[in-house]
């Protein structure tokens, strides 16, 4: 048997097992298929609550970023300051600041970051944190209950703050704070 013939029977083989990989696979996903409509059948039967429960939850998922809640596990209070830039600062734009404290009144940690938070102005427009323009910049911290953090959200350009918008992590319900 020459080279050429060993070389062809090892390519044979290997896209043989391919083949055949695949045909069992396939099979693998039809039961998966099979699967996956079971699975599409339970949102089916959420769907078919949906109407119930898509009406409720919207309005319920609205308020508390409208209204902050009372017992919420965190409090967020806001007083407008004075712009203090940092040495990241080149002097070509303008920028508002205001001084939040962030504290924990639940059980669980929670976690601060700028990023966290907006800020809303009296137009309601709204301004992501601007990172290391301020030099009193909210720190990037764990808060076990109990504890608080104090600093720094800006936002680019000049316009006057109405509220700051806490949000635990990118998932998480805003908690709002107004501004004093």
């Amino acid at each position: 048997m020459g080279t050429g013939a060993i070389i062809g029977i090892v390519v044979g083989g290997l896209f043989g097992l391919f083949v055949l990989i695949g045909i069992l696979g396939g099979g693998e996903s039809g039961k998966d298929g099979a699967a996956a409509p079971a699975a599409s059948a339970a949102p089916g039967k959420n769907s078919e609550a949906a109407p119930e429960e898509s009406e409720a939850p919207a309005p319920t998922s609205k308020a508390p970023k409208e209204e902050p809640a009372e017992d919420a596990p965190v409090k967020v209070v806001a007083e407008r300051t004075g712009f203090k830039p940092s040495v990241l600062h080149d002097g070509s734009s303008a920028f508002t600041s205001v001084t939040v404290t962030v504290t924990n009144s639940g059980d669980k940690e929670i976690d601060v970051n700028p990023l966290y938070f907006t800020l809303t102005d009296t137009g309601g427009g709204k301004h992501t944190a601007e990172l290391g323009m301020d030099q009193d910049q909210i720190a990037t911290v764990k808060l076990a209950p109990g504890e608080n953090v104090t600093g720094t959200v800006t936002g680019k350009g000049e316009f006057t703050p109405k509220y700051v918008t806490y949000t635990d992590g990118v998932f998480g319900d805003g908690v709002r704070g107004d501004v004093s």
